[in-house]
C-alpha cells in the first residue's frame, strides 16, 4: 500500500489500509486516517490531521504554511474531515497565530476540484463543493453544502452561508447569506438556491418559509436589522429559516444585495 518511492517521515502516523503513491512526501506531524488514498506526487506537511477515507490526487500540496506576511513560522495546524476528495493541484494552507485562529479546518465529504485554493485560517463546513480554480482567501468561513462555481473568488474575512451557490467567475466582496445564489463581478444576489433546496429534499412548507424570509429581507426595502426582527416567527417555527437568519446576524462586512443597492447594510 506504501510505494517504495514515497518518502514518509518517521513522525508521521498512518492508519490502516492507507495507500501512498510514488514520489509523494508525507512530512513530520502528519496523521492520516484509515483507508485514505494518497496518489503520486502529493506533498503533505504538518501538523495536519487527514481524516479517514480522504482521497488526494497528484500534485496537490496540503498543509503548507501560509505566505501571509504576518506568519512568523509558528506551529499551526490543518484538519480535514473524513471522506473529503482533493483533486489535482489543490493547495491548502495551515493557519497562523497573528490575527488568525492557528488552524485551517475543512469538513467531511467535501469535493475540492482541480486547482482549488484554501487559504490560512479558513473554516469550511461539511459537503462543500468547490469547482476548478475557485479560491478562498484567509479567514473565510463557509457553511455546510455551499457550492462554488469555477474561478470564483472570496477575499479575506468573508462568510459564505450554508446551502448557498456562487456562480462561476464571481468575485464575492460581501457576505453571502445561507440559501442564496450570487453571481457577477462584483457578485450580486440573484435569488434563492432553489435547486440546492430540492437536492436537500426540503418539503414545500419549508421552501415556502425560506422564500417568505427572503422576500422580507430582499424585497421589502427594510434595513437589515428591521428585516431580521420581521422574520422572528418564521425562524422560530422553521430551523431552516433560523439558519438563514443567523447568517444575516453574523455578517461583519454586510450582506450581498441586488444590483444597484446602495444601503450600507
Amino acid at each position: 500500500m506504501i510505494d517504495g518511492r514515497a518518502i514518509i517521515d518517521p513522525s508521521a502516523k498512518l492508519g490502516e489500509n492507507v495507500s501512498v503513491g510514488p514520489w509523494s512526501i508525507v512530512g513530520p506531524g502528519v496523521v492520516i486516517g484509515d483507508d485514505a488514498v494518497i496518489n503520486s506526487h502529493v506533498v503533505l506537511k504538518g501538523p495536519a490531521n487527514i481524516g479517514a477515507g480522504v482521497k488526494i490526487y497528484q500534485f496537490a500540496t496540503v498543509g503548507e504554511d501560509t505566505p501571509a506576511l504576518a506568519y512568523s513560522g509558528e506551529e499551526t495546524t490543518l484538519d480535514i474531515g473524513e471522506g473529503t476528495v482533493i483533486r489535482e493541484g489543490v493547495t491548502i494552507h495551515r493557519g497562523m497565530e497573528d490575527g488568525g485562529i492557528g488552524a485551517t479546518r475543512i469538513g467531511k465529504n467535501c469535493l475540492l476540484m482541480a486547482y482549488v485554493h484554501i487559504g490560512h485560517d479558513c473554516i469550511v463546513g461539511d459537503n462543500v463543493i468547490m469547482a476548478n480554480n475557485s479560491s478562498i482567501s484567509g479567514h473565510v468561513e463557509v457553511g455546510d453544502h455551499a457550492n462554488f462555481g469555477g474561478y470564483s473568488g472570496i477575499p479575506p474575512f468573508r462568510k459564505v452561508g450554508a446551502y448557498s451557490h456562487i456562480a462561476a467567475m464571481s468575485l464575492v466582496l460581501k457576505d453571502v447569506p445561507a440559501y442564496m445564489t450570487v453571481a457577477g463581478n462584483p457578485a450580486y444576489a440573484v435569488g434563492l438556491n432553489i435547486e440546492g433546496m430540492k437536492r436537500r429534499e426540503y418539503d414545500s412548507k419549508t421552501r415556502a418559509a425560506i422564500k417568505e424570509a427572503h422576500k422580507i429581507v430582499y424585497r421589502k426595502g427594510l434595513r437589515l436589522g428591521e428585516a431580521i426582527e420581521s422574520i422572528v416567527e418564521l425562524r422560530t417555527e422553521f430551523p431552516e429559516v433560523d439558519i438563514f437568519a443567523q447568517s444575516l446576524e453574523t455578517s461583519s462586512v454586510g450582506i450581498i444585495r441586488g444590483r444597484g443597492y446602495s444601503s450600507s447594510d
